[in-house]
């Protein structure tokens, strides 16, 4: 999903976003409450309408600004109370508001508000923000007016614990919630820790309901979580790497700010086909950012959006008949789009994208 966290991803129409072959996008609860408001978007045709997108909308909960503004905030067993970074106010998110703003937004999945701990954290405060997660996921459930039309996720936390991930993951399994997220995680621990409490919480979530992986990641997370059961990721790299001269191809990451590309005539990634590779040089591209244009913002954005729904369309369609030396092709060209690209030529993916 990429991230349109205000209702918007940032520098793409909506129709310039289908294009890139998204089906489904991610907008924020915590901003949309605070600017412009629920109600306002309620009273206009719901959120769908507000932005122009046809597709699934999906809401974060706020959960993670509980973690990302927590100098702003206080948080007690009624919920997280903000100053808010618009005019320095106080406001109350409560699980019950969580849901009635996103009901209001007429999404089809909305988040459970959660407690993100920061890393590192004791093992007692871990427990403690586990244990407040579940009491809050039981009073967004009470709180639900529309439960036919808004699916309701709940959040696995348990920090890097793994006895607690096991425990939570399978405490909310026996709710029977509409789908299932993995949280806490890509919050500055190691990426093999990382796997391994996304390994853990899988095992422990059913597998007739979607399990999404929360923030994650670089295209070699994203295979890698595949590969341990995970169906469904947002993350903000790809647009904001485009953002700032980044592009993921094929044979490598990519900075256009690099002097070598000033005079370099061929096409970003020559087996890509969206619009920046097509149509323009990688000498053009680092005009355009070395100039701070907005076209080449637009451009690099678009174009690892692209990247990325490749990525994921040759891992789905690698899972779906059972190929594994698909799959290990797959994560060894996540892996080479990850790093940084090499000086050399161009390398283009064995498989070919969307093979």
């Amino acid at each position: 999903m990429p991230v349109g966290t205000r209702a918007t991803v940032r520098g793409l129409t909506p129709e310039e976003l289908h294009a890139t072959g998204a089906d489904m996008v991610l907008a924020n609860t915590y901003h949309l409450w605070e600017r412009p408001g629920h109600r306002l978007i309620e009273q206009v045709g719901g959120l769908h309408r507000f932005m122009a997108w046809a597709g699934p909308i999906l809401t974060d909960s706020g959960g993670y600004q509980v973690f990302s503004l927590r100098d702003r905030l206080r948080i007690s067993e009624e919920g997280a109370r903000f100053r808010s970074v618009l005019d320095g106010q106080y406001r109350m998110l409560t699980p019950e508001v969580v849901v009635e703003v996103q009901e209001a937004l007429g999404v089809d999945v909305a988040m459970a508000l959660d407690e993100c701990v920061e890393l590192p954290a004791t093992p007692e405060h871990t427990a403690e923000a586990t244990a407040r997660t579940t009491r809050w996921l039981h009073r967004c459930l009470e709180a639900r007016q529309h439960p036919e039309r808004t699916a309701l996720f709940g959040i696995v936390q348990g920090g890097l614990i793994p006895e607690l991930r096991v425990a939570h993951a399978e405490e909310l399994t026996a709710l029977d919630l509409d789908g299932y997220a993995i949280g806490g995680l890509s919050v500055g621990e190691a990426r093999d820790r990382m796997l391994e409490m996304v390994e853990l919480c899988t095992a422990h979530l059913p597998a007739d309901r979607i399990r999404y992986l929360m923030g994650v990641g670089q295209p070699s997370d994203i295979v890698d979580a595949v590969l341990r059961g995970v169906d469904l990721f947002d993350c903000v790299l790809p647009t904001r790497a485009g953002r700032h001269g980044q592009a993921y191809t094929w044979s490598g990451r990519r900075n256009l700010r690099n002097a070598r590309y000033a005079t370099d005539p061929e096409p970003l990634d020559p087996s890509c086909g969206c619009p920046a590779c097509r149509g323009y040089s990688r000498a053009y591209l680092r005009h355009l950012v070395k100039c701070d244009e907005l076209l080449g913002k637009r451009l690099l954005t678009a174009h690892n959006l692209h990247f990325y729904q490749q990525l994921v369309s040759r891992v789905r369609r690698a899972v779906q008949v059972g190929d594994a030396s698909a799959l290990q092709a797959v994560r060894e060209d996540a892996g080479r789009a990850t790093r940084r690209a090499r000086d050399g030529g161009p390398q283009v993916a064995r498989s070919g994208p969307g093979v």
